[in-house]
């Protein structure tokens, strides 16, 4: 088959490798319809994580079954199948508590920029639709296995309620998804943080009441201004930088919360003033999982459409240019069709 590599910052090449093979019984392998670039696949592009040696990208997939483990039921060849960037049994203690990101046999996707993927613990991982959809909504779908997923739990994490003031700060793929998701969850107000015209629009359509431009203190200070000098309710963190994380919990109120969800880089929290805050903070590798079933149900009942964050698509042999386009700001984020 044939998949992206990355060998080293701003090196990401589309090779032949290896086909993936069932290597447990409860394995499963699918063949890719559409998969994408993440934001978080940035940080080795721009050297920000270290890579020691040519390794494969990608962790988000949508696809067709086309092999099971002997141990594998409720899936069988053919079936159009959504799934997690962490795999899970579904089964263990931490995945009964509704964390399946954490997972006691959790694995994480990586190999998904390729036609070809194995997916392990496919039983837990894999949501299988009735049919399959219309290919239109395989952006949507796709959605759901990092970005959508990832975006709810920043709202779920930040307590987002009914009538609720929600901020959100970020305005990539999970960023924008995180409105949809302040949306969906009855937020009255909601505002984007957003330095970018294109994404700035993105986010009113989805639902976002306001838009904030300022970073930094300026920013904080202008959210304080929009809430009363309080703060807002809940925040959503989906960038995962030390500024980024500051201004979260600088704009949130006294009892309000901040869902981060953006991989963190530098990032430190003060204890002590988090104590003297009264700010709550909950966050981590989103589970998906437990939000598949709903959300694939709002995908399919035209409730949301978060497929719009592709702004980009490409064939998956161009993968490459999918990545400097993200990092060049060019787009928001880059669809890649085998």
């Amino acid at each position: 088959m044939r998949g992206a590599l990355i060998h080293a910052p701003g090196d990401v090449r589309f090779e032949t490798l290896e086909d993936p093979k069932i290597l447990k019984p409860t394995d499963a392998i699918i063949r890719t319809a559409v998969t994408c670039v993440c934001g978080s696949d940035l940080w080795p592009w721009r050297g920000l994580d270290a890579t020691t040696e040519a390794h494969p990208m990608g962790h988000e997939y949508v696809g067709f079954v086309e092999e099971i483990g002997s141990e594998v039921t409720g899936l069988r060849p053919g079936q159009f199948v959504v799934g997690s960037f962490a795999t899970s049994d579904n089964t263990c203690a931490n995945c009964a508590n509704g964390f399946q990101s954490n997972c006691l046999h959790r694995e994480f996707m990586s190999t998904c920029q390729a036609e070809y993927i194995r997916i392990p613990h496919a039983q837990g991982t894999l949501v299988a639709l009735d049919e399959t959809p219309d290919e239109a909504l395989w952006p949507s779908l796709l959605a759901l296995s990092d970005v959508m997923g990832t975006g709810w739990w920043a709202a779920d994490a930040a307590e987002v309620r009914p009538g609720s003031t929600a901020v959100v700060v970020g305005d990539g793929a999970v960023g924008l998804s995180g409105v949809i998701a302040a949306k969906e969850m009855g937020a009255e107000r909601i505002i984007a943080m957003s330095r970018h015209t294109p994404r700035q629009e993105m986010a009113l359509a989805f639902g976002a009441t306001d838009v904030v431009t300022e970073r930094g203190e300026e920013g904080v200070a202008r959210i304080k201004e929009l809430t009363g000098g309080i703060g807002a309710d809940s925040v959503l963190e989906c960038v995962g930088t030390a500024q980024a994380m500051s201004q979260a919990l600088h704009s949130t109120r006294p009892g309000g919360n901040v869902g981060f969800v953006g991989v963190p880089h530098d990032v430190a929290v003060d204890g002590q003033e988090l104590f003297y805050s009264h700010v709550g903070l909950r966050g981590g590798p989103a589970p998906v999982r437990r939000y598949l079933p709903d959300l694939i149900d709002r995908v399919l009942t035209g409730r949301i459409d978060p497929g719009k964050v592709f702004d980009l698509t490409l064939p998956l042999g161009r993968v490459a240019e999918g990545y400097r386009a993200m990092d060049e700001r060019r787009a928001i984020k880059a669809l890649l069709k085998p």
